[in-house]
């Protein structure tokens, strides 16, 4: 199975910028396509950003275009979201996931614990 663990979050002040982290235990990272989530409180989970294995494809939640960008480092065996001009309804629990297959916003295979991001303002 794949373990993932995310890293970064806390807390920023509106209009600042976060970088989250995930770390992934599969040798076979750069294999599989790696996303986003996100789930305020009260919200259900939603969509935020994909990227393919070779990092050619990728998608965002229209909610972050232009704000948020997702790369990743295969031989490092991570994925990275870095969050620029952050607002309050940016808060959330940010979730790394993994699926074997192309870039979708949904039917991922595994998931991280969730790593909190707070913006005030």
């Amino acid at each position: 199975q794949v373990q993932l663990v995310e890293s970064g979050g806390g807390l920023v002040q509106a209009g600042g910028s976060l970088r989250l982290s995930c770390a992934a235990s599969e040798r076979t990272f750069s294999m599989y396509t790696m996303g986003w989530f996100r789930q305020a409180p009260g919200k259900e989970r939603e969509f935020v950003a994909a990227i393919n294995w070779s990092g050619g494809s990728t998608d965002y939640a229209d909610s972050v275009k232009g704000r948020f960008t997702i790369s990743r480092d295969n031989a490092k065996n991570a994925v990275y979201l870095q969050m620029n001009s952050l607002k309050p309804e940016d808060t959330a629990v940010y979730y790394c996931a993994a699926r074997k297959g192309p870039v979708v916003t949904t039917w991922y295979d595994y998931w991280g614990q969730g790593t909190q991001v707070t913006v005030s303002s």
